[in-house]
């Protein structure tokens, strides 16, 4: 199979809401708005991510999956974790789910939810603690080169 794209769609009661929310605090720019479907892109040089929401009761959902999101965590993997903290935490004051901390598993991290529930984990990749490196098949992290160098 060829993707030519791969993204989320939100299913939610909230489509403005949640269209505001994403464009506010993370930089997403409305590409198509309609009161049942937001379509979000957020571009950072060649590499551009989308995100959709789309109202849970639109015609367009088979009916018995016409219900708004549960169980969805979106992973945003940023630089600095620490300067994501202070500005969504401390500046605008959004509510935290979980508070920041590392992870044996190689995470520096803190999760926040959207209008709808989703988590939304703000994550930057640390040195795994030596029992832990043992579990990556694809090696993130060398002690002498630093993260993404194999």
């Amino acid at each position: 199979m060829q993707l030519n794209s791969f993204y989320p769609v939100i299913l939610t009661e909230k489509v403005a809401l949640s269209a505001k929310f994403y464009t506010a605090y993370f930089g997403f720019e409305t590409v198509y708005e309609a009161d049942w479907y937001v379509s979000l892109k957020l571009s950072r040089g060649k590499v551009t991510y989308e995100l959709a929401l789309l109202d849970a009761s639109h015609p367009t959902i088979p009916t018995v999956y016409r219900t708004k999101v549960q169980g969805l965590i979106l992973n945003l993997e940023v630089e600095n974790v620490d300067e994501e903290y202070k500005r969504l935490i401390q500046e605008e004051k959004l509510p935290i789910e979980l508070d920041i901390r590392d992870e044996e598993f190689g995470q520096r991290h803190f999760i926040i939810s959207d209008p709808n529930g989703v988590l939304i984990d703000v994550i930057q990749i640390i040195p795994p603690s030596e029992a832990e490196s043992a579990q990556y098949v694809e090696k993130i992290w060398s002690s002498d080169k630093g993260v993404g160098d194999a």
